[in-house]
């Protein structure tokens, strides 16, 4: 399997990159966060300034377009520096924001998503509407096959697949509503550390997974995926939402369902079916198999449930993997 993850050289490469454009040596560097795909750095200056330097690979290179498209528009993201792009990863400057000092409220998550999602016209973003959501499963049976082809996620692949089966044959009834308001732009990683704050104000970081899309989406993310799913919290950051000035169709029924169980059922599609396309991109590490499968039938099994997925019963029924799109 082909890989892109970050190694020693892109990362040489990118900063040497930076370091040219910038025309600026750091006295010394701080790695903040470091894992396969992504360096996050602190750059200390002999002035005393300081600038965070983000390192990535594919799949997350579009982070820099997202964050001009928003500096233009004076949006609260974090001021880029400078930039330089390689055909196999991306290297940021950015304004140093400090260290933050609490997490957000409901009120303040809302006012930040609210905003978010009135933003339009980003270019090039991936597009979910209500065809783009039903795609979702037939992708990640098509990722998983590739998976199995080059040896990984052997362990329970069949509940896997029998899950994405499931969901796959209910889908264009469940992804009804995907296109209702509000629509816009995500974040895709819409989750407290996501969300900036320090006694300057507030600012939306971290723009690697961002989407045109149901602004639903972006608001089931706030909870993350490690704890059991509650729709009655995110009917109430639902709530909170509409009164920053969020769509009030926000809290409208989709696919049958009510709007928390909709949207957080079809992020836990949209997480599983990213971690396996990814996965058979060759974006992670075979020793990760074993975890990330655990961690993919925990979100389909989470899914399954919220969308209300019927069992698949009989032979005869049309075959959910005819509705792939390539």
């Amino acid at each position: 399997m082909n890989s892109t993850m970050l190694d020693e050289h892109i990362l040489t490469q990118l900063r040497g990159d930076l370091l040219a454009a910038s025309r600026r040596v750091p006295a010394r560097r701080h790695i903040i966060h470091e894992w396969e795909l992504s360096s996050v750095e602190r750059w200390f200056f002999p002035d005393g300034s300081s600038l965070i330097c983000k390192l990535t690979t594919a799949p997350f290179t579009d982070e820099a377009t997202v964050l001009r498209a928003l500096n233009d528009r004076q949006a609260p993201v974090p001021l880029l520096d400078g930039y330089a792009m390689r055909p196999d990863g991306l290297g940021m400057l950015m304004e140093d924001l400090g260290e933050p000092n609490r997490t957000a409220t409901f009120a303040e998550a809302a006012a930040a998503a609210q905003w978010a999602h009135a933003t339009a016209g980003i270019p090039n973003l991936p597009t979910f509407d209500e065809a783009g959501l039903a795609r979702l499963p037939g992708h990640g049976l098509d990722a998983l096959d590739e998976l199995r082809r080059r040896g990984h996620f052997i362990h329970d692949a069949a509940g896997i697949e029998a899950a994405l089966q499931r969901l796959a044959a209910t889908a264009r009834h469940k992804a009804d509503g995907a296109e209702r308001p509000p629509i816009g732009l995500c974040h895709g990683e819409f989750h407290r550390s996501s969300l900036h704050l320090t006694r300057t104000g507030s600012r939306l970081i971290d723009w690697a997974k961002a989407f045109t899309g149901p602004g639903l989406l972006d608001l089931a993310t706030w909870f993350g995926t490690r704890t059991p799913t509650e729709p009655r919290f995110l009917t109430r950051l639902i709530h909170a939402y509409i009164a920053a000035g969020g769509h009030p169709d926000a809290e409208a029924d989709r696919g049958g369902l009510p709007a928390a169980r909709w949207a957080l059922g079809w992020h836990r599609v949209w997480a599983t079916c990213w971690l396996l396309t990814t996965a058979a991109a060759g974006h992670h590490q075979a020793s990760a198999d074993r975890r990330h499968t655990q961690l993919v039938l925990r979100q389909l099994r989470a899914a399954v449930d919220l969308l209300g997925a019927p069992p698949l019963i009989s032979t005869n029924c049309p075959s959910p993997t005819a509705g792939r799109s390539s």
